[in-house]
């Protein structure tokens, strides 16, 4: 847990959280705040699984998983392609774009271009391409008429991306195997606003409901789809896939954003939650990665 990435707060919140729900379900768990020495971290800790809790570059991205299937040692969630391609979100949603699955426009341009003048019609979201918990996202409104100024600190290529608007939601899926729970419910995601770092992660920034009171042809499309796109990247253990859908245009109006995989996994967190309402306790969650870890996958 922990690291250097930019979502380092919420992955130590995630790792103190999983580690004693862990304790709570028997295991022997050593936390492991990941430094630049995080093999020799290993090797003295002697594990015999690696409950992957990092969120975002380093963690996410291949890096560590990469680390880890060099040392031998079974580890939560995706492997180093799958973690990869979807920490990659413009190659990402190439992937989906070839299965079917429906998604916006975007491209990648410098953070030179982007500021110069409008590289796409407004309204439209600058994010980076590989970081996740919407850190660094810029929402140009329509008729807007300058370009966003950028804050020094973002990275010199960046993705526009034409903003999807409507309701946002989410999908888990557990597993890929027979007998894996699968793809298990939708949550409508509320807020009063743009559903950035705070709406995810400070108190009251947002309200779920889960499941999503929505209609039943928009529910199954979003448990297909998450499966689809589960599949389509090569995930393994838990993903989560986001949604934005517009009610004016019916199915034509969900379209899928990206898939997580490694979402945050506080119990108020949106995997946790989506597993207690089927009858999965976190600890239990908690669990049945530990025992779906591998390596050379």
């Amino acid at each position: 847990m922990g690291g250097f990435s930019a979502e380092r707060e919420v992955s130590l919140a995630s790792g103190r959280e999983c580690a004693a729900a862990l304790r709570g379900e028997g295991f022997e768990v050593v936390e492991i705040d990941a430094t630049r020495d995080l093999a020799e971290q290993l090797k003295s800790a002697n594990c015999d699984v690696v409950f992957n809790a990092l969120h975002g570059r380093w963690g996410e991205d291949g890096c560590v998983q990469g680390m880890l299937e060099w040392m031998g040692v079974p580890y939560t969630h995706s492997g180093v392609y799958s973690s990869a391609l979807a920490m990659d979100k413009e190659r990402a949603k190439a992937a989906y774009r070839a299965a079917g699955l429906p998604i916006v426009e975007s491209l990648l341009a410098s953070k030179t271009e982007i500021m110069a003048g409008h590289v796409m019609e407004p309204p439209y979201v600058v994010k980076p391409y590989n970081e996740g918990s919407s850190v660094g996202v810029y929402l140009v409104q329509e008729g807007t008429n300058a370009p966003p100024v950028l804050a020094p600190e973002m990275p010199e290529i960046l993705m526009v991306e034409k903003y999807a608007p409507g309701r946002e939601m989410t999908t888990s899926v557990m597993g890929v195997g027979e007998g894996d729970p699968g793809a298990l419910t939708v949550t409508d995601i509320l807020t009063d606003g743009w559903y950035d770092y705070d709406a995810k992660y400070k108190e009251g920034g947002s309200r779920h409901v889960c499941p999503a009171e929505i209609p039943q042809e928009i529910f199954d499309a979003c448990l297909d789809y998450a499966t689809r796109a589960h599949h389509v990247l090569g995930c393994r253990g838990v993903s989560r896939t986001d949604f934005r859908w517009d009610e004016a245009r019916g199915l034509d109006g969900l379209v899928l954003l990206e898939t997580n995989t490694q979402p945050g996994m506080t119990p108020t967190s949106l995997v946790p939650e989506q597993a207690q309402a089927r009858g999965m306790s976190f600890g239990a969650l908690c669990a049945w990665m530990v025992e779906d870890a591998s390596c050379n996958r």
